[in-house]
């Protein structure tokens, strides 16, 4: 494992991070991934306190073999929840009580948006209650992670001597939220950044458009989509650590791959051109920006929005039959309850949470106009009853 050094402390941090959001369903295969991980040299492990179940198995795990002091860990003060100064303590406490450790390496404001929020947060006492955690060693470094615009990250660097910040960057978003120019901005500060949403839930590694996957073919074939997509973030020297939220030890293997041969400055004039090409073509195919990362559930109608916009986009990317496939088996068919997107009631709580400021509510009446023609509720009905919904 390759190592890239945290500028504000000194420490290695794996250029390879495991993003805990997106852990198996089983236990088992859970705690052998985060094992093979530890034992490969990964050691900064990402989880936060609105990761259904995410802290509780990761402390299990490193309890269970004693890998605590082999890793970092950083966890986030839940901001969505946060409504007075007491909550501070309250959820903090509750992040070391699931992760079973008396200290945080890393921890970060989750979603901290804009300067308004943080000024809420300042005449709450979040500056002494920060300087207090870090006096007792209880937080070891101070950072934020962020979903907004550029220039609201570029404000709040300014505001905090951060140590570290977690941005979602990858070659679609370039220059979406935070972008090169926050990317930049915060190295040239002089603090660790650390990547999320490296493959965009997962779309740039397996739900490209066919032209896109033929232009990284050309370029080199022995480079899945995935490789390609982590291979562009380690190319920039301003990257502290890649987070991927593997969830097979097929993900965990080629991911080590990548990052063991992975260089700064390593593309080719050529190789970049190639992601212009691919970058391009998934833009085209791509109707709804959505990364899968369930902020928005649960939806008080049940709607699958997630799976929605998938199959939605998947209507667009490789063809209306597919999406519609996917929409009847996964929204319409699959669950207890329909989840499809004519369940929306409007009431708009989904999009108070959304970190890609989606207009959830009206592109679900995009996905419900697409893929539930006029014969959809009959042959739903239908298909539901002889799988026994």
């Amino acid at each position: 494992m390759q190592y890239r050094i945290d500028p504000k402390n000194g420490k290695e941090l794996s250029i390879l991070g495991f993003g805990c959001m997106r852990f198996p369903s089983d236990n088992n295969e859970t705690e052998r991934l985060v094992v093979k991980a530890i034992e490969a040299g990964i050691n900064y492990f990402d989880t936060a306190y609105i990761y259904p179940n995410s802290e509780q198995r990761l402390g299990s795990i490193l309890k269970k073999h004693n890998l605590r002091d082999k890793i970092y860990i950083a966890t986030k003060l839940p901001l969505i929840y946060v409504r007075k100064k007491e909550d501070f303590d309250r959820f903090f406490d509750e992040n070391r009580k699931r992760l079973q450790t008396n200290y945080i390496d890393y921890y970060l404001m989750h979603m901290l948006p804009d300067m308004h929020l943080w000024n809420t947060l300042v005449s709450m006492g979040i500056r002494e209650w920060i300087d207090k955690k870090k006096k007792s060693g209880e937080i070891r470094h101070i950072g934020f992670s962020f979903h907004g615009t550029c220039t609201d990250f570029l404000a709040l660097l300014d505001v905090y001597d951060w140590e570290f910040c977690q941005i979602q960057y990858n070659y679609v978003d370039e220059y979406n939220q935070a972008g090169v120019n926050g990317l930049k901005a915060a190295a040239k500060k002089g603090i660790a950044v650390i990547i999320m949403e490296p493959l965009l839930g997962g779309k740039l590694a397996t739900h490209l458009p066919t032209k896109a996957i033929l232009a990284f073919g050309e370029a080199d074939k022995s480079i899945s989509p995935a490789g390609w997509a982590f291979r562009w973030l380690y190319n920039q020297p301003e990257v502290t650590c890649v987070l991927s939220g593997m969830s097979s030890f097929s993900q965990l293997q080629e991911n080590i791959e990548t990052a063991e041969n992975a260089k700064p400055n390593m593309l080719t004039e050529r190789e970049k051109a190639v992601f212009a090409e691919v970058k391009d073509a998934f833009l085209k195919s791509q109707r709804v920006p959505c990364t899968a990362c369930n902020y928005c559930m649960p939806c008080p109608e049940n709607v699958s929005i997630p799976g929605c916009f998938n199959a939605y986009n998947v209507s667009y990317s490789i063809s209306f039959m597919a999406g519609l496939q996917q929409y009847i088996l996964n929204a319409g068919v699959a669950s207890t309850i329909p989840a499809i997107a004519s369940r929306c009631s409007g009431c708009g709580k989904c999009e108070k949470h959304c970190p890609q400021a989606i207009e959830i509510r009206k592109q679900l009446k995009a996905v419900e106009k697409r893929l539930e023609p006029f014969w959809f509720k009959a042959g739903m009905k239908i298909a539901r009853k002889i799988m026994g919904r």
